[in-house]
């Protein structure tokens, strides 16, 4: 049973993120990311199935490299063929929905969570978190940042160590800080 302050975190409201549900939550998730981390490279089939505990829904033919770290796991759902690279963090405190044939690059990061612009509202402690979309076909390059309330559009590749706050349309190259669309795509990405 999820709790008021979950319901809000979700629907895209101010909610206390210091919730007992809420920090139980997220132990429960740092534990699971512990245990993936600290496994070596030959358990991959105990690491698949941990995982698969982790995300809210995790497709087949995966491979999520270590280190890797989420606030709740649960938030995260994912299609077929997901390659996430080295260090990647997603902070997920709203829902972030990965396509299939999707592939990060090492740090990337994902940040559902922000807080109030205004130091008086945010210095009270109250947060807020809008979800990520991400379609298929989408290629995240290193260091790529995907901030809270952003859609990727199919086949787009967005450029190594872009800022991505603001939606980028299918079938294009983007980069930059901020991300924005440098060329256009055939619908096949063979450009």
């Amino acid at each position: 049973m999820h709790s008021t302050e979950f319901n809000k975190m979700i629907d895209g409201r101010l909610y206390d993120a210091n919730d007992s549900y809420l920090s139980e939550l997220r132990l429960k998730s740092r534990g699971t990311c512990f245990e993936i981390n600290k496994l070596s490279p030959d358990e991959s089939s105990k690491k698949k199935k941990l995982l698969k505990t982790l995300f809210g829904r995790l497709g087949e033919n995966f491979e999520i490299l270590s280190p890797f770290y989420c606030d709740y796991g649960i938030n995260i759902v994912a299609g077929n063929n997901l390659y996430i690279n080295f260090n990647c963090t997603i902070l997920d405190c709203n829902i972030v929905s990965i396509g299939d044939n999707v592939f990060f690059g090492p740090n990337v990061q994902i940040y559902t969570a922000f807080h109030p612009l205004n130091a008086e509202e945010r210095i009270k402690g109250p947060e807020l978190a809008l979800p990520v979309t991400i379609g298929d076909k989408v290629w995240l390059g290193g260091g790529v940042i995907v901030c809270q309330n952003v859609n990727i559009g199919n086949n787009t590749t967005i450029g190594a160590g872009s800022v991505v706050t603001r939606d980028i349309p299918a079938n294009v190259f983007a980069a930059g800080n901020p991300c924005r669309v440098i060329k256009k795509l055939s619908d096949s990405g063979m450009d």
